[in-house]
């Protein structure tokens, strides 16, 4: 149990360092085109039964969905998919990788595959995010981002847990 509370920690200081690299990288121009509202939006409809969307950007927007996607981001995209990090090995039966850092930076990159094949189609942009907003690219700004979110995940686990 306590492996799984330093992943959810991880995964909480990991969507951080996620949104400081989200925030660099759309200083030079890479960006997946989702905003914190949009998330809000999504999930705040998502609780209410509607999975997909024709356009995020046209649907009506919901009050408080900032602080929804703020939520949604920390509490489930930050901590709990980190807990699928131990998980897999825990179920898998292999064993932990020796650095937990590179098997976070590797695990962050595969959470990537949850924008490009879930979050962005929902939001009517299609897979990889190739229909989204002009001017955006969700396949590298996610990308990118994702490498930071393991990382944290990584760290905080190696620092606590062993």
């Amino acid at each position: 149990m306590e492996l799984l509370t330093w992943a959810f920690l991880g995964g909480i200081v990991g969507a951080a360092l996620m949104d400081i690299t989200e925030t660099y990288a759309a200083k030079i121009g890479i960006t997946s085109g989702v905003n914190i509202a949009l998330v809000g939006r999504w999930f705040a409809y998502l609780l209410r039964g509607k999975f997909i969307h024709a356009s995020i950007l046209n649907t009506q927007p919901l009050q408080h969905e900032v602080r929804m996607g703020w939520a949604f981001h920390i509490l489930i995209g930050g901590g709990g998919v980190a807990l699928l990090y131990p998980l897999f090995f825990q179920v898998t039966e292999l064993a932990f990788p020796n650095s937990h850092l590179l098997g976070g930076m590797l695990f962050g990159l595969a959470t990537s595959l949850l924008p490009w094949f879930i979050l962005l189609p929902s939001f009517g942009w299609g897979f990889f995010g190739r229909n989204g907003p002009k001017g955006s690219n969700a396949l590298l700004a996610s990308t990118l981002s994702h490498i930071p979110y393991g990382l944290g995940v990584g760290a905080v686990i190696a620092a606590g847990a062993y």
